[in-house]
């Protein structure tokens, strides 16, 4: 578990990610409404390099990030109640970039086959603190997540 004490260190954990992402690595995000995956999602295109505004993609579904150093690839699959297999979001697992996938769990058995879900719970007593947590499901997912605790742990 990573402590995220405020918005600052949440973000700072995104530059974090998008610093050591390489292609083909996939993230789903969960947690409850506010829990702060946008704010991570922003800090994850700083950290590729992307200083575009960044949105919750919640109507479009997927936004494209294509400056930075790896393209992002930003879900919000929230509103995804069936017909996921039509979205071609393979091309987008397998692809070049980062893809970063906010309720990931909507998708069911179309999620990717390998990715790493980080799971952002809210504190009760203390609305800025939240605790990340990251379960792995694959080996580059693995290796994505070896990369993040230790540059989280040097900083």
């Amino acid at each position: 578990m990573i402590t995220l004490i405020n918005t600052v260190t949440t973000e700072k954990l995104g530059k974090i990610i998008g610093s050591v992402a390489e292609p083909s690595d996939n993230l789903v995000l969960t947690g409850d409404l506010g829990a702060g995956k946008t704010t991570l999602t922003k800090g994850i295109a700083l950290g590729l390099g992307i200083d575009q505004m960044i949105k919750s993609p919640t109507y479009t579904i997927i936004r494209e990030y294509q400056q930075g150093r790896l393209p992002l690839y930003h879900m919000d699959v929230y509103r995804i109640e069936s017909g996921a297999d039509d979205l071609g979001l393979d091309d987008y697992f397998e692809g070049d970039g980062l893809s970063v996938i906010e309720w990931g769990q909507q998708l069911g058995d179309f999620v990717p086959e390998d990715y790493l879900e980080l799971i952002l719970h809210k504190d009760e007593q203390d609305e800025n603190l939240r605790q990340a947590e990251m379960i792995v499901h694959g080996e580059q997912a693995q290796q994505f997540q070896t990369r993040i605790l230790k540059a989280w742990e040097s900083e």
